[in-house]
C-alpha cells in the first residue's frame, strides 16, 4: 500500500529574517589563528567550505571579529573540522577575552603548533587543514569571505575514505558532526551514496 504526504502550503518568507526561518545545515569547522602577541585564537564557524575541487578553502567571518584581523595580518589560518565529542569545547572557544586579552576558555582545547604555517591546531578533529591567505572579498552585507590555498592537510585514519567507487566513511570513523542553522547541531551516523546520472561528471 502507497501512502502520500499532503504537501505543506507555500508561504512567503520575510527577507529580513530569512535563515532564520527555515534549518539548514553546514560544516562546523574550528578556525585558528595567531594574535599580535603570538597567543592563539580558536573561534567556530559554519558558512564555510571547499571553494574548488583542489585545495582553495573558504569561510565567512565579520570585519569585527579576531578571526579575521589575526588572518588578514598574519596571511596564515588553520581549518579543525571537529568530532561530535567536541562540542562543548566548539562552544566555549567563541568565549569573549577577559580584560587582560586572555581568552580562558580556550583551556578546554588541545592546542598544538601548525606544523607549515605559524598556526595552531586543534586537537581531536577529524581533519585539520593549514592555509595561507590568498584574498579577501570584503562587503558581503556586513561580513567578508576569507579565501585560502591549502599546504598541508591531516586526518584521522578512520576519517579517510576508501577510494574504492561509492566510497563510505570507515564503520568505525564515528559520526560527522554538523551544524543545522539557526543554533542547532546534529550528528550523521549513516550515509547513502548519491544515485548520479549515468554519463554525469563534475
Amino acid at each position: 500500500m502507497t501512502t502520500t504526504t499532503r504537501p505543506s502550503r507555500v508561504v512567503s518568507v520575510p527577507l529580513d529574517s530569512l535563515w532564520e526561518r527555515f534549518s539548514t545545515v553546514a560544516p562546523l569547522v574550528l578556525i585558528g589563528t595567531l594574535e599580535a602577541d603570538g597567543s592563539p585564537d580558536v573561534a567556530p564557524k559554519h558558512l564555510a567550505m571547499p571553494l574548488s575541487w583542489r585545495t582553495l578553502f573558504g569561510f565567512v567571518c565579520s570585519p569585527d571579529h579576531a578571526t579575521y584581523r589575526n588572518a588578514v595580518a598574519t596571511e596564515t589560518f588553520t581549518v579543525g573540522f571537529p568530532s561530535p565529542e567536541l562540542v562543548l569545547a566548539s562552544s566555549l572557544a567563541a568565549g569573549p577575552r577577559d580584560t587582560d586579552g586572555d581568552k580562558p576558555t580556550l583551556e578546554m582545547l588541545s592546542l598544538s603548533p601548525a606544523h607549515v604555517v605559524d598556526g595552531v591546531l586543534v586537537g581531536g578533529c577529524a581533519v585539520s587543514l593549514e592555509c595561507r591567505l590568498e584574498r579577501v572579498i570584503d562587503d558581503l552585507d556586513e561580513n567578508s569571505l576569507l579565501v585560502g590555498r591549502v599546504v598541508a592537510a591531516h586526518a584521522s585514519e578512520r576519517a579517510l575514505l576508501d577510494t574504492a567507487p561509492a566510497a563510505t566513511p570507515r564503520p568505525d570513523g564515528g559520526p560527522l558532526l554538523v551544524y543545522v542553522h539557526p543554533g542547532r547541531v546534529a550528528s550523521v551516523h549513516d550515509t547513502k551514496p548519491f544515485p548520479y546520472h549515468r554519463g554525469f561528471h563534475r
